[in-house]
């Protein structure tokens, strides 16, 4: 990847470090600049497991919606979307849909640099007529489901692919994500999709990487978006009892994987879960 800087979105701070570009400098991509590097190398520093974990929840993402459009699903929503860079999902769904065929994508995310950086990609890669960005918060769906940019393009009536990837630990218990992730599934048609991912601490992980882990949630509690780790029993309510699709909650490299298992594998498996739900015809 080019160290260069990309295009400056008109009223973006490029003199502070974003979460969503330091996030995309984690995947590889090219919508950040010399600050954001900075933070994440000092962030590697106290995690250096923050960059393959990083690309884990992108290559799941890009499996879940690949297999979401071979199923026929083709309305995505996503999440705490970031930066819409480096392979994220209406590449993807642009890349698989079949000649002749519909589909639409909206991105959700409430920090106004990661807004302004994804209007611009998506107008500059000429998507805006089916993908849109959100500028909402997660903690408030109703908002979402009624912005226009939503409206215009979402069908709640059909199913729907909603991703959730590496946004819940960002909330606390403060913020009912019981309720929260119900007010999504209410929201979503038969035969739509819930995916998920989520930071946790295996009881198999090794004392020196955990402690590692640990001390990366502990510098997040003072920032204004602190993390919490979970367990499996702690996110398996969340699917509402809807049936998780194979091989179920798995460790990131073991959902479907495309590749064999490599060694990086082994050491990120026990810091984060992820699952895909289908909900049931009524």
């Amino acid at each position: 990847m080019s160290e260069g800087a990309p295009i400056a979105p008109a009223g973006v701070d490029t003199d502070k470090p974003s979460a969503a570009r330091v996030y995309d400098w984690y995947l590889g991509g090219d919508q950040h600049w010399a600050v954001d590097r900075e933070f994440g190398r000092r962030v590697e520093k106290v995690w250096p497991l923050i960059r393959p974990i990083s690309r884990q929840n992108r290559a799941f993402m890009n499996r879940v919606v690949s297999a979401a459009m071979e199923a026929g699903v083709r309305q995505f929503v996503d999440l705490g979307s970031g930066v819409p860079t480096a392979g994220n999902v209406h590449e993807i769904v642009r890349d698989r849909l079949p000649a002749g065929e519909r589909a639409s994508v909206v991105y959700v995310d409430y920090e106004p640099v990661a807004a302004a950086h994804s209007r611009l990609i998506l107008e500059r890669e000429g998507a805006t007529g089916w993908a849109g960005l959100v500028e909402r918060d997660i903690r408030r769906p109703a908002e979402i489901f009624d912005d226009p940019v939503t409206a215009s393009l979402v069908d709640w009536s059909r199913p729907v692919c909603l991703l959730m990837i590496t946004v819940m630990h960002f909330i606390g218990p403060s913020d009912d994500p019981d309720g929260l992730m119900a007010a999504y599934r209410e929201k979503l048609a038969p035969g739509s999709w819930l995916a998920l991912t989520h930071g946790t601490c295996r009881d198999d992980a090794p004392p020196e990487r955990a402690a590692e882990v640990k001390r990366f949630i502990d510098a997040y509690r003072d920032t204004s978006n602190p993390a919490w780790l979970r367990s499996a029993e702690e996110l398996l309510p969340w699917f509402g009892g809807w049936p998780l699709l194979p091989p179920g909650m798995t460790s990131l490299p073991d959902w479907r994987p495309e590749e064999p298992p490599t060694p990086i594998d082994a050491e990120t498996r026990p810091f984060a879960w992820c699952a895909v739900a289908r909900r049931p015809s009524l």
